[in-house]
């Protein structure tokens, strides 16, 4: 995934429901910190959105651009509607969002250190794999992120501890 790719399937979001300003939530957001990061970060077919005035509203378009769609089928990748409050986002996530202009469209990338708190909670081994390309590559501070873990919220008491160890095993075998 690219940014061109990213803006066609923005610019059809945008022809289809109006709204022009859209956050992107999950791996993807690497695509605001830099325009060409690692492969390995950029692997998704799915670009994990919602519109910015109308999150609850972008589920309407899963059918012409989300899994399965027209859209997926003649690109290789989909929109896939998320809720901003779904991912474990520490504070003052959305005020460090990256905005990027495209002129039809306005895209909101998660700061990539905010995004890799979330990665660090979840704990899936595809987000070890980003959170490890990110931190080799320089994208990802990993002081930051250990800083910011402490304010995301977490479903179950037990995840917070768990993540906190996923951040201290990367420091010591990737010697950060």
């Amino acid at each position: 995934m690219n940014r061109l790719q990213l803006h066609a399937l923005l610019r059809e979001a945008q022809r289809l429901s109006g709204h022009k300003e859209f956050v992107i939530v999950g791996s993807l957001a690497i695509l605001g910190a830099v325009a060409d990061p690692p492969d390995g970060m950029v692997m998704s077919i799915d670009v994990d959105t919602y519109m910015k005035s109308d999150p609850g509203g972008t589920g309407a378009l899963s059918g012409a651009l989300g899994q399965g769609s027209p859209f997926e089928d003649e690109h290789g990748y989909y929109l896939d509607p998320v809720s901003p409050h779904l991912p474990s986002f520490p504070e003052g996530w959305q005020d460090r969002l990256v905005l990027i202009d495209f002129g039809d469209v306005q895209a909101y990338f998660v700061e990539a250190n905010d995004v890799a708190v979330s990665k660090y909670i979840r704990g899936d081994e595809r987000d070890m794999r980003w959170l490890r390309e990110g931190l080799r590559s320089g994208l990802l501070n990993i002081d930051a992120i250990e800083r910011r873990i402490a304010s995301a919220p977490t479903a179950e008491d037990s995840k917070l501890p768990k993540a906190r160890r996923r951040i201290a095993g990367h420091r010591r075998r990737l010697k950060i």
